[in-house]
């Protein structure tokens, strides 16, 4: 039993980094764990506060650290369950508890509510009549104003009264004062989703649907709490079926969070959510301000929403009730953190719904490797939705062989098929799709004479070519003019691999004048109401060809979308990541996806270079289980996850020398404890370079370990941090961790 609890006394954000220690009484050993709230001396005052760490030992003398009082009995308020899972984030994926808990409260700071303000007359008319008389008498014209036009309205808007009345503040609490009148003060939240109409709602679930809903709901009746993976083909009603459950867990008093991968995806989603429960749901991401924010927060703890939509972060929504967690698009990377701590949703939202007596549903045409392993090995149970509703088709999907249009004299980004086909749309009065992997006017620059790619100069990653003549690094933001001729042979020959939807976008403009193009990328949706506005123009059908990067082919529904041209299938397929097969497969499944939703058959053209890749063909014929079953064979050679675990340990430091000896220590150190009699097989690479082995002027070094022991490789996380903690000559690095990383380092 751990002798002392470090306490935090506020939770807003600015005051997580206070902590203060106590001694904690054998009589209350048995009921003190991490989140549990508890009553503290401070001072010569008794407070409320959270446990949010144990140890043994103490930073201050034993004899001066005063005692908890007390647990605070008949007492889980949603804060202690957020601690709690700040403290599992924790263990399970490094860093240090506060910034566990600055990523489960993530509201940066309390903003003041937004107040509605009325005016009542607080006398019986004939009353205010005589008060009236003599306030013009007095010739107090203000009080005059303002009485008279209650007189004739009862009741005014305080905004009027200051405005149009021309009567200050001032004025208005004097005669409050004096019993004159009432001021009504109403707190009015701030409403993303506030300009939405509830509209109507008719929908009836197919037999597949019923049966994957009914699955959750009879579970969730017989007090059955699990994890279910709902692999459902794109356009086979998954949405709907997510609402029949959310339905069933709201009539019985629980709330529930929908998770979905891009901010991209808010404004599809929340209208058909919107229309079936109205003013009960709400969303929050990154793009919305921190009054916005803290407003969605303050609803949501106090009951007044019962369903958050939301990318990553939502799923901390301070939730009392929580009874479903929903995960749409579960193999997207998205769900993964960058940030310390490395956590995954999925994982994090199965931990939290074990905390709250919750279900999680994970869905996707596409399942990540890892979900659909622990569904076939029963960890989670496994629901299927094969077909599109409606009795539609998937979409014909055909491979456009790039080199074969090389070799035929056809240099265009658009090979002659997608052309013709696209011509035929325009004909028809139908939509295009057209996806690129990519975004900005082009990729590296280089020199065609002698090969040189300008890099920048404080990260170990090329350049960018932007409009404007402009290079940027994607990383640090550093950015200069494209040179005219090579920096290293001087030759002219020198210029960017021109393959981003810019030039993409300026292509499809020249060959098709007469057609409506909208862009979708990031950087034309950097200001807040971007995605909603290329959304629903295309939508409305005021564009006839949407260009995008992978922002486009995420779980929108336009269903006069025909065809999908996937310009550059590849791309994304030879790069230095073990996932590149799954992720290459999952981008183009789900793209081809978008096509034919709506009552006219679609067609995909996947246009690539390496057409016999077994991730291209398996996306073409839309098999995940033979994708899967060619994958896993590589997995398990390899010993990647999901077979085996991994842990990645990131040393950086401003000296290349200072990273290197580091990792070079914990390596040596690691190698040894792993090799312990009796302990699982870990297997260590490294130290190495990382994939960008400098960014920013900070050198990085990895080390790789994996186990298919999961919490094997928690323990050597706690060893490193051990060895750091002990090792005064650690002061100038850095050091992270990343289990089962996503994007790699």
């Amino acid at each position: 039993m751990a002798e002392y609890a470090r306490v935090i006394v506020d939770i807003s954000l600015d005051k997580l980094d206070k902590t203060f220690e106590y001694h904690i009484p054998v009589y209350l050993q048995e009921q003190i764990a991490v989140g549990t709230q508890v009553n503290i001396p401070f001072g010569k005052r008794r407070l409320t506060g959270y446990v949010v760490e144990l140890t043994d030992e103490t930073e201050y003398d034993a004899d001066k650290i005063k005692d908890l009082i007390g647990v605070v009995q008949k007492s889980l308020p949603i804060e202690s369950q957020l601690i709690a899972l700040a403290a599992w984030m924790r263990r399970n994926y490094g860093g240090t508890m506060n910034q566990a808990l600055k990523t489960v409260i993530p509201v940066r700071e309390r903003k003041k509510a937004v107040e509605h303000k009325t005016v009542r007359l607080a006398l019986h008319p004939v009353e205010a009549q005589n008060q009236l008389g003599a306030y013009q008498r007095k010739h107090s014209t203000a009080r005059a104003r303002l009485l008279e036009a209650l007189l004739a309205e009862g009741e005014l808007e305080w905004n009027f009264i200051t405005g149009k009345l021309g009567v200050s503040g001032s004025v208005i609490k004097a005669l409050e004062e004096q019993g004159v009148v009432r001021i009504v003060r109403e707190t009015e939240y701030r409403n993303p989703v506030g300009r939405l109409s509830a509209g109507t709602y008719e929908c009836t679930l197919n037999g597949e649907q019923r049966r994957a809903a009914d699955a959750v709901c009879a579970d969730y009746d017989a007090g059955v709490r699990a994890t279910y993976l709902l692999r459902g083909v794109t356009g086979s009603g998954k949405t709907e079926v997510y609402m029949e459950m959310i339905a069933h867990v709201c009539a019985a008093g629980r709330q529930a969070i929908v998770l979905i991968p891009e901010i991209a995806l808010t404004y599809q989603t929340v209208l058909r959510f919107y229309r079936r429960f109205g003013d009960r749901v709400s969303i929050l991401n990154s793009r919305m301000s921190a009054g916005e924010r803290y407003d969605q927060f303050l609803r949501a703890k106090n009951g007044e929403v019962d369903i958050m939509i939301g990318p990553r972060s939502a799923l901390f929504t301070p939730f009392p009730r929580l009874g479903l967690i929903i995960i749409d698009e579960e193999h997207e990377p998205s769900y993964k953190s960058e940030a310390v701590p490395r956590y995954h949703a999925r994982e994090t939202a199965i931990a939290r719904a074990k905390m709250a007596d919750a279900s999680v549903v994970l869905g996707s045409a596409t399942p990540s490797m890892e979900s659909y392993y622990r569904a076939e090995r029963g960890e989670y149970r496994l629901l299927e939705l094969p077909t599109r509703v409606g009795g539609k088709v998937l979409p014909a999907c055909e491979i456009i062989d790039l080199r074969r249009e090389l070799r035929e004299g056809n240099r265009s980004i658009l090979s002659r098929r997608l052309t013709e086909e696209m011509e035929e749309r325009l004909r028809r009065g139908e939509q295009t799709m057209l996806f690129l992997n990519r975004r900005g006017l082009a990729g590296f620059v280089s020199c065609r004479a002698c090969g040189h790619v300008i890099k920048c100069p404080h990260c170990d990653v090329s350049l960018s070519q932007h409009g404007g003549g402009r290079m940027v690094c994607h990383y640090c933001g550093y950015e200069e003019p494209q040179p005219a001729v090579c920096p290293s042979c001087g030759s002219k020959y020198i210029s960017g691999f021109k393959a981003g939807t810019q030039k993409i976008e300026q292509v499809v403009r020249e060959r098709f004048p007469g057609a409506g193009v909208l862009r979708m990328d990031f950087d034309t949706t950097r200001n807040k109401e971007g995605y909603e506005q290329i959304l629903s123009a295309f939508s409305n059908g005021e564009a006839d060809i949407l260009i995008g990067t992978q922002m486009i082919v995420k779980g929108h529904d336009f269903p006069n979308v025909t065809l999908m041209g996937i310009l550059a299938a590849d791309l994304s397929l030879h790069v230095g990541d073990y996932r590149a097969s799954e992720r290459t497969f999952a981008l183009l499944a789900q793209a081809a996806g978008r096509a034919g939703r709506g009552d006219r058959p679609g067609l995909a053209l996947i246009q690539t270079y390496d057409p016999e890749h077994y991730s291209i063909a398996a996306a073409k014929a839309q098999d995940y289980e033979a994708f899967y079953r060619e994958e896993l064979i590589y997995r398990e050679m390899l010993c990647y996850p999901p077979v085996w675990n991994m842990l990645v340990i990131l040393c950086t430091a401003k000296q290349e020398e200072t990273a290197e000896r580091a990792a070079s220590e914990l390596a040596g150190a690691l190698a040894a404890y792993a090799d312990l009699p009796g302990r699982e097989r870990v297997s260590l690479i490294g130290p190495a370079d990382a994939v960008v082995a400098k960014v920013n002027d900070i050198y990085r070094k990895v080390i790789y370990l994996k186990s298919a022991d999961y919490d094997s490789l928690v323990e050597i996380k706690d060893r490193t941090e051990c060895l750091i903690r002990d090792n005064g000559g650690y002061r100038d690095v850095t050091v992270q961790f990343d289990f089962n990383p996503v994007n790699g380092f």
